[in-house]
């Protein structure tokens, strides 16, 4: 064997190895850095890699075969090209050790240098976590899993967590990190898959860093299900290790923190599962939700996301009726007098639980709301966000109250907020169309209402209002006609017909043998382009008597074209008793109204 390393060290078979592992780690800084300016697909650095690793053997039998270095003994044996080359070597060890010794405890894959933190919270999102049990059913677990990883991350104040819902998209796909980064808004992406055997799961994770599509942490659970709350735990303060940013919790106080046991956490995930699948025929689904969450909370009276949970379910179940699509007002009147009392109970009784629940915050904001009472709803969207500032339901709820309070820049500034981190969550992208059109971006509005798809739940009516607001009613008589016929049932659609000859005759004064004819709450805007501005309040009277303040409706009358509805006594009388007027006295008037004397107003 000496003789066998003096013929190595003879053919200069270790400097020609130290020489190549410096040259190839500088190559390999080179094509981390410039691939994603390139925005180079990630296969590129892979391949490099691979090409330098079978290079390698390549080069050192070619050194010994060749010679390739003189091996006289009048060649000095050290020269200042060793001492070039030794130098690299020991920088590229002290990196490649320092990076390691850096790593997080618990990281089981390689992790390069930590980013510092920039100003701002860094933005994440958590892609939806592979179901690999053989259970099929059970996708409602991983799923689960994915939405409380997210909701544990969001208590971090130094990450922003992302695209909650809009990372759904990418559900069973492969993608380019990278794309998928760029698409969601995010610099740090999570991906991960769950596995449920029996009483035991494992939960693998990784974090990657969007940018460059590199992986910067990955770690495997496998535990028991009576322990996923400290697993849950576990992997968000390794996430959090792995970014270097800090936890800013007490002594002693963890982020995911539960009584809940096995059995309870599964039927609320279950129930979240439902609640999250909610359309506008949905109702089903919702009560489904509430009769599961019911036997939770008898059985576990003081877990505070059940009740949390329990609340959204109640106070959603009214707006998500199929009798509404029929105009059954009555009917939403007799479930909302039977669920939201309960709605808000629960509410308050997940507060008092967990003080910290934005879900529950918000749940009664929204109950407040639609009882009127906007200054109240505004503090409690307030404290929700507090706990929660990237929460996107919070802030469309909020940004829903504004726009009908007549805060119209504040909206539609909260609404970007919404889009951006949300971009592909149709509702939300409906929304911020609204606030467009109400601003006077009518272009913008029409364009995004336009690109919904077709059985979007008001998709047609909102376009039709948009059209006829720009003067275009031939084409708004048209959006309403094209309405598909699940989203327009038989009983409705005779007077969806009887909307859109009226809009054919705008903005002609329409004047017909016993005035004009009865239309649905939903298209009773179209009276203001038929010269009865006054019944066009119709629009939001009928809502509001049934038990609801329709936020669309009244922020339809912020708009310019509905200058003359503003100027009736019917819009005022509206205003005063769903309780906007109280709003306006206790928080500031609207650009648009003022007060005059102690107890009227007018609006422009």
């Amino acid at each position: 064997m000496g003789s066998f390393f003096a013929e190595l060290k003879r053919r200069h078979i270790y400097r020609v190895a130290a020489a190549y592992a410096v040259v190839a780690w500088v190559l390999l800084q080179i094509v981390n850095n410039v691939a994603p300016v390139l925005d180079l697909p990630v296969w590129v650095a892979r391949a490099f890699l691979l090409l330098l690793v079978i290079g390698f053997p390549i080069t050192l039998l070619i050194s010994w075969t060749r010679e390739l270095a003189a091996a006289d003994a009048a060649t000095p044996a050290t020269t200042k090209l060793d001492y070039v080359i030794a130098g690299g070597l020991l920088v590229v060890i002290a990196l490649i050790s320092y990076q390691q010794l850096a790593r997080p405890s618990g990281a089981n894959s390689p992790q390069p240098a930590p980013v510092a933190a920039r100003s701002g919270a860094f933005s994440i999102a958590v892609l939806p976590f592979a179901n690999l049990s053989n259970d099929q059913e059970q996708q409602f677990f991983s799923d689960g899993i994915t939405d409380e990883i997210m909701t544990t991350l969001a208590k971090l104040q130094s990450l922003r967590v992302v695209a909650r819902e809009s990372a759904f998209q990418f559900k069973g796909e492969r993608n380019d990190m990278r794309a998928v980064g760029k698409a969601l808004g995010a610099q740090y992406l999570i991906n991960g898959s769950v596995r449920r055997a029996g009483e035991r799961v494992r939960i693998t994770a990784q974090l990657v860093d969007a940018n460059s599509g590199v992986g910067l942490w990955s770690d495997s659970y496998d535990r028991e299900l009576k322990d996923i709350f400290a697993t849950q735990d576990e992997i968000a303060q390794s996430i959090a290790s792995a970014l270097r940013v800090p936890l800013g919790l007490a002594q002693g106080v963890r982020l995911v923190s539960s009584a809940a046991d096995a059995d309870s956490y599964q039927q609320y995930l279950r129930a979240k599962a439902l609640v999250r699948s909610r359309n506008p025929r949905g109702a089903p689904a919702l009560m489904e939700a509430s009769v599961l969450l019911e036997q939770l909370v008898a059985h576990d009276p003081n877990y505070a996301p059940a009740w949390a949970l329990l609340s959204e379910a109640y106070s959603l179940t009214p707006t998500f009726t199929p009798a509404l699509l029929g105009e059954g007002f009555q009917e939403m009147r007799r479930v909302s007098d039977q669920l939201l009392p309960k709605a808000e109970a629960a509410a308050v009784r997940a507060i008092q639980l967990d003080p910290n629940s934005a879900s529950a915050y918000s749940s009664l904001g929204r109950l407040r709301a639609q009882r009127g009472n906007h200054a109240e709803a505004e503090d409690l969207y307030k404290k929700a966000l507090a706990f929660d500032p990237n929460n996107a339901d919070v802030l469309l709820f909020y940004s829903n109250l504004l726009l009908s309070v007549g805060r119209l820049k504040e909206a539609l500034a909260m609404k970007r907020q919404v889009q951006a981190l949300e971009p592909f969550v149709p509702a939300f992208n409906s929304s911020l169309a609204a606030a467009l059109w109400v601003t006077g971006d009518d272009a913008a509005a029409i364009g995004t209402e336009r690109a919904m798809a077709a059985d979007a739940p008001e998709r047609s009516f909102i376009l039709a209002l948009m059209l006829s607001a720009a003067g275009r009613y031939g084409e708004a008589a048209d959006a309403i006609m094209e309405t598909p016929p699940a989203v327009l049932p038989a009983a409705a659609r005779e007077t969806a017909q009887v909307a859109a000859r009226l809009l054919r005759t705008a903005p002609a004064t329409t004047s017909l043998p016993g005035g004009l004819p009865t239309l649905q709450a939903r298209l009773a805007w179209v009276y203001a382009f038929v010269g009865a501005p006054d019944r066009a309040v119709e629009a939001a009277e009928r809502p509001f008597e049934s038990g609801d303040i329709s936020s669309l409706a009244t922020a339809t009358f912020w708009h310019p074209a509905f200058a003359a509805v503003r100027k009736t006594e019917r819009f005022r009388t509206y205003m005063r008793n769903a309780g906007f007027v109280d709003y306006w006295k206790a928080r500031g008037w609207p650009d648009l109204c003022r007060p005059v004397g102690a107890d009227d107003f007018v609006c422009d």
